[in-house]
């Protein structure tokens, strides 16, 4: 049973991000990167699915030379292969960073494709299941169980005031959810380990790709800007209830303008 685990490297959600200079891109100076979380439970999966049934646990990665830190700390968990796809995956949209590993995992054998639900930053939660029309796949998003069968497999998904069972054929593509399972910290042990693992790296054209298929600005960022920062907090005198709740209610509706 071969897995393919697709991972994000993304600021780390503790770090204070700035604004670089040209007001479009995050200052990476001093950035602390992390495999981004959603990511993690996708790749304990894989992990776990290795230990019941054997094969192998390749995780990808596309984008700059510091991706292969966070490649080395997923083997260092326990994956078994792993692959950088270097190129600006900053100057591609979602169709073209899909594309990408679409043909990454082309190159690859597998039988489960493997995503976070979406990557912490830009939050956005469309890769993998364009990877899946792609590849014209079976898509099951948002999973938080799932068991593999004989050629199939069974996923659980919450949705409003109830769970929804999928049940598809392989090859499938899985994003993670929370609750998935508890990610595993890197071991001394796999440390060690992973240090003596070759990550094979490839660029997009020696998959195929033309840079048109990747960067042909479907999507561009006009600018970015920091939320604005939040107003200190606010007493309200509850000895009267009555006119505490009155109070609090104008205060949401004038000032705060939730209302």
């Amino acid at each position: 049973m071969n897995s393919i685990v697709f991972i994000a490297q993304v600021p780390d959600t503790e770090a204070r991000i700035k604004i670089a200079p040209d007001g479009r891109h995050i200052d990476e100076s001093g950035l602390k990167f992390i495999v981004s979380p959603f990511d993690e439970y996708a790749l304990e999966a894989a992990i776990r699915l290795r230990e019941a049934k054997q094969g192998e646990v390749t995780v990808v990665g596309f984008g700059p030379d510091r991706v292969a830190q966070a490649l080395r700390e997923c083997l260092a968990r326990g994956a078994t292969k792993a692959l950088h796809v270097k190129g600006d995956v900053f100057a591609a949209d979602s169709l073209g960073i899909a594309r990408v590993l679409a043909a990454a995992a082309k190159s690859l054998p597998h039988d489960v494709l493997l995503f976070g639900k979406q990557g912490v930053g830009t939050d956005n939660s469309l890769v993998g299941p364009m990877v899946a029309e792609i590849l014209g796949y079976p898509q099951i998003n948002i999973v938080t169980q799932f068991e593999i069968g004989e050629g199939t497999i069974t996923a659980h998904r919450e949705i409003e005031g109830a769970e929804e069972i999928i049940e598809a054929s392989l090859p499938a593509i899985v994003t993670a959810q929370k609750g998935l399972n508890e990610p595993r910290y890197a071991s001394l042990k796999g440390i060690m380990a992973a240090k003596k693992i070759a990550i094979d790296t490839k660029t997009p054209a020696d998959l195929g790709l033309q840079d048109s298929d990747i960067y042909n600005q479907r999507v561009t960022v006009a600018a970015l800007e920091l939320p604005k920062e939040k107003s200190g907090g606010r007493k309200i005198d509850g000895s009267d209830a009555a006119a505490a709740a009155k109070e609090i209610a104008r205060y949401i509706r004038e000032e705060a303008k939730a209302l």
